[in-house]
């Protein structure tokens, strides 16, 4: 258990607090792409601060803190001009980099307009989401990961939560909820609301193991019915510091990212690229987005699908955590080992380091170790389990991420079946029934 203090300072997400200070060494999603083309200004919270986002009519994206330093009227009104945002109080106008560029009201005085200046952020568009970095100059490098560059058919789902992001994270470090929260408890709702719920969910966890390596912690199990050689121990897959969770399997590549709005509203996004062997490009000019269910009409979680039960652990949990009363045990080594990674990057932070994950040179992808053969379930079918009792099942492609599934697996068997090999949508070449996996370049820990 940790003390209150310790506690608050693990929660903390504000400026001038130890952790608030490392998470503004990230780049955090702040819009999707489809909202600045709508209408070019917009008010974000991010990390306990309010921001005036924007796009010029020329494609150039900017950040400034909300009021104005004028007289602190909100710049997320602003008027958005070629080259800068324009204060709608008294039109002092302010470029991407932060300076003011005019003062119609102070035209004799051009000393004064050189001495103001806004803190200005750092923004990039990538795979349909507009990113922003709002902490200290130099800016790393915006992490090029491959869920949101690769090739495929994408979408995202997200949902505001009431509850502090850690509580979620220390999920992602925490194997053996999944044979319960979606197993026994999926299984119980189904009985109850009339569905069956994905087996290979229920399957007993008979090890775990968790290694720390560049980007965070890789997370493993072996399941009932498998070995060492499976995807979920040999691969595994990746909590990726502070805020993100790489997750995959049958042909589905997901990022979750947890993204800390305030210190008790988190920011839940499912980001899923659905490119499984066989797939045959489709076109896409846009990304599209889609709220998930929180509660139900009496204000009641909503369990019937994976991330709702999630949602529901994590929320009931209460807006922070209380950790002076929790009792650890054995099962919660990957949550201790979390716990300590953030204080070990608070202490980096202030010897003047850079935290762990941060990127400094230029890239064009950033491929993270995942495993492809999930809960050793069978690609497709897994698919479809993650289509239909998963958080997709609300998503406005729905009907057209399953018929990619359901072709590409047609198009495998068809391969297989003539004794071809058929190419992967990220530009390997598969084996007709399963894509190769990712040899674990770390000796792997272990409980149990």
């Amino acid at each position: 258990m940790l003390t209150a203090e310790q506690n608050d300072e693990l929660t903390a997400v504000e400026p001038g607090t130890r952790m608030g200070e490392v998470l503004r060494r990230y780049w955090y999603p702040v819009a999707f792409t489809r909202e600045l083309a709508e209408f070019p200004v917009k008010r974000v919270e991010l990390l306990g601060e309010f921001f005036a986002l924007w796009r010029s009519p020329s494609g150039r994206y900017g950040i400034i803190p909300e009021p104005c330093p004028h007289r602190k009227a909100s710049m997320a009104y602003g008027v958005v001009e070629d080259d800068g945002l324009r204060c709608p109080y008294h039109g002092w106008k302010f470029d991407t980099d932060g300076a003011c560029t005019d003062q119609p009201a102070e035209k004799e005085n051009t000393n004064f307009q050189n001495r103001v200046r806004a803190t200005a952020g750092r923004v990039e568009e990538m795979g349909g989401l507009v990113w922003a970095y709002v902490g200290p100059a130099p800016a790393p490098e915006l992490p090029r990961f491959d869920v949101y560059v690769m090739d495929g058919f994408r979408d995202i789902g997200w949902a505001d939560l009431p509850c502090n992001y850690v509580q979620i994270m220390e999920n992602a470090v925490d194997p053996h909820h999944v044979e319960f929260l979606h197993g026994r408890y999926f299984e119980f709702i189904g009985r109850h609301e009339g569905f069956t719920a994905p087996p290979s969910f229920g399957k007993a966890h008979q090890r775990i193991g968790f290694d720390a390596f560049e980007w965070g912690i890789i997370k493993r199990r072996i399941l009932a019915g498998a070995s060492e050689d499976n995807d979920d121990w040999k691969v595994g897959h990746p909590l990726v510091f502070p805020y993100n969770m790489r997750v995959g399997g049958g042909g589905i590549h997901q990022m979750q990212l947890r993204i800390p709005i305030n210190r008790t509203t988190t920011r839940f996004m499912l980001y899923t690229v659905h490119a499984p062997e066989g797939y045959e490009p489709l076109s896409q000019p846009a990304v599209p987005d889609y709220e998930i269910p929180v509660f139900d009409e009496r204000g009641r979680h909503v369990v019937n699908y994976v991330e709702g039960q999630d949602i529901m652990a994590w929320c009931t949990q209460g807006p922070i955590t209380d950790r002076t009363t929790e009792h650890l045990g054995r099962s919660d080594i990957g949550v201790s080992m979390l716990r300590k990674m953030f204080k070990q990057q608070m202490a980096a932070v202030e010897n003047g380091e850079d935290p762990l994950g941060t990127i400094r040179e230029e890239h064009e992808r950033i491929d993270l170790p995942c495993e492809k053969d999930k809960f050793h379930a069978g690609g497709a079918q897994f698919a479809l389990d993650f289509c239909d009792m998963g958080s997709t099942r609300f998503s406005p492609m729905l009907d057209t991420i399953r018929k990619v599934h359901l072709s590409a697996a047609e198009q495998v068997g068809k391969d297989k079946a003539a004794g071809r090999t058929s190419f992967t949508p990220e530009g390997g070449i598969g084996d007709a029934t399963l894509a190769p996996g990712t040899e674990a370049q770390v000796d792997s820990g272990q409980v149990g």
